[in-house]
């Protein structure tokens, strides 16, 4: 299988630079990948699709403001840093621009609350630093830090909240988890009312958001590995609906790979954490998910990939042709797919 067979043509103004006013009334492809029908809503239809009983998976990871513009302390030369794991005791692992620049030794100064000293010197401009700085992390964060948004989006961002979701709890992503950046919070008790279960389970996005596919063959393709966590609540709610017969609807790439992860591991759900470095291609037999709701995706990436997993090659291009056809908005801050089976 090549990667080259998940490319398309994406004119580039469709790429979504900002976000639209109301959450919700962004539009909807629904996708059934049994018969190849697509059809045409507003996100807020999605209440059309869940029934009660249902199960709705939310990963309610929180975006670090972590994109960081600071100066080599020996010589003022500009740095951005891009914070993407916390490793323990203050050191993070760190994107850098420019890398060449930064030894191990090497400081950089944001302002007079934080400093940053390289610890250690990795290869495609990673670096390790031990963060130097006085009272709380976040919230110097908050007032220092950008939103960590990807390389394709060129507009600055006006308000930081729109680059999380509503329901955004445990910080410590690189990245949002964007199919959830539709929902509003009166959407989310409109489902509710209608007696579908809201489940939060968290996987931090990682590193990975912002590598491509280099590899000719997929099998050659290394994943990263993110962290996630199940409590015994979520658990519980996903087993109860496996058994009784409904339907468990993933919210995004990263609550599906999570779900997975953890049904290959024990064959049920249950509350656990650890890391996964997942990768969700065709020919992958889903256990976890019944229906997904996700954004339209880079070409070439793993993400279209474990949409074609789950939807069919040809069905999932046919449908991003009808996107592209109808000027749907891609990416982080465009429009969603519903993925559902007869």
């Amino acid at each position: 299988m090549k990667t080259k067979d998940f490319d398309f043509d994406l004119p580039e103004e469709l790429i979504a630079q900002t976000p639209i006013s109301k959450r919700d009334e962004s539009r909807l492809l629904v996708l059934n990948s049994t018969t190849g029908e697509i059809k045409h809503h507003h996100f807020y239809d999605v209440l059309e699709y869940l029934n009660p009983g249902d199960s709705l998976v939310l990963n309610d990871t929180k975006v670090l403001p972590a994109r960081l513009y600071g100066t080599k302390e020996e010589t003022g030369a500009a740095i951005e840093i891009l914070m993407l794991k916390d490793l323990g005791e203050d050191t993070w692992q760190c994107l850098v621009k420019p890398a060449k620049r930064i030894k191990e030794g090497t400081i950089v100064n944001f302002g007079d609350k934080l400093k940053a000293k390289c610890t250690g010197v990795f290869d495609e401009g990673i670096r390790h630093f031990k963060l130097l700085y006085e009272g709380i992390l976040y919230e110097i964060l908050d007032e220092l830090g950008e939103m960590p948004l990807p390389p394709y989006i060129h507009e600055k961002l006006e308000e930081k909240d729109r680059y999380q979701t509503v329901y955004a709890k445990n910080i410590g992503s690189a990245a949002a988890p964007t199919a959830g950046l539709h929902f509003t919070k009166d959407l989310l008790e409109k489902i509710k009312e209608k007696g579908v279960n809201i489940v939060y389970i968290t996987l931090h996005v990682g590193l990975g958001t912002f590598r491509p596919v280099t590899a000719e063959d997929v099998n050659d393709h290394k994943m990263h590995s993110e962290f996630y966590i199940m409590d015994e609540k979520a658990a519980n709610i996903l087993n109860e609906t496996r058994k009784n017969g409904h339907k468990i609807v993933s919210v995004g790439t990263t609550s599906t790979r999570t779900l997975e992860t953890i049904m290959n591991l024990y064959g049920t759900f249950k509350a656990c954490q650890g890391f996964t470095d997942i990768f969700i291609y065709p020919g992958y037999e889903f256990k976890g998910i019944d229906a997904l709701i996700t954004n339209f995706h880079l070409p070439k990436s793993t993400l279209v990939m474990l949409v074609s997993a789950l939807a069919g090659k040809e069905n999932i291009l046919k449908a991003y042709n009808e996107a592209i056809k109808y000027q749907y908005r891609f990416f982080s801050f465009g429009d969603s797919m519903l993925i559902v089976k007869e």
